[in-house]
């Protein structure tokens, strides 16, 4: 008795591969994070800086962020009390370890303690080692943090190039 054991192979190749491309679909990609979304988060955080996906920092960081803001970076970026209450529950509500959304964990994987940059998180590093050093002095870049001079649709959490 012959088993036909090639078309059963190729079939589950092809179901393992169809299972791995629809669960990156269904995540959005490696390069897309849920866009903030609340009016409120848009206006205060958006107005110095893009208002970063929550789901770039686990809630611990967004917690530690919005308890600290007299010092946001070398800033004062105090909020009163009913609106930094606000804030700091849509963040950590969407952060990268609450729940099952598809963007959640990408950047903070593997991270211990309290990170406060993206852009120091290791994943973030490893994606951004080729960009030159003089490509962040640059005028219109300036900062590592200014993800829309690069990526013109990380205000909609694409940050594909």
């Amino acid at each position: 008795m012959n088993i036909p054991y090639r078309p059963i192979t190729l079939g589950l190749i092809a179901l393992v591969f169809y299972v791995l491309l629809l669960e990156r679909a269904m995540a959005g990609g490696g390069h897309f994070y849920t866009p903030v979304t609340d009016p409120l988060v848009k206006e205060e955080c958006g107005s110095c800086h893009l208002a970063f996906a929550p789901s770039m920092l686990p809630a611990r960081s967004w917690q530690h962020m919005m308890g600290n803001l007299k010092t946001h970076f070398g800033d004062d970026a105090s909020l009163d009390a009913d609106t930094a209450a606000k804030i700091t529950r849509y963040l950590v509500d969407n952060a990268a370890d609450a729940g099952e959304r598809g963007d959640g964990g990408k950047l903070t994987r593997g991270v211990a303690g309290v990170p406060q940059r993206i852009t120091e998180l290791p994943k973030w590093v490893r994606e951004h080692r080729e960009v030159p050093d003089w490509e962040w002095r640059h005028k219109d870049v300036r900062t590592k943090a200014n993800c829309v001079a690069c990526h013109v649709g990380a205000a909609q959490g694409n940050y594909d190039e």
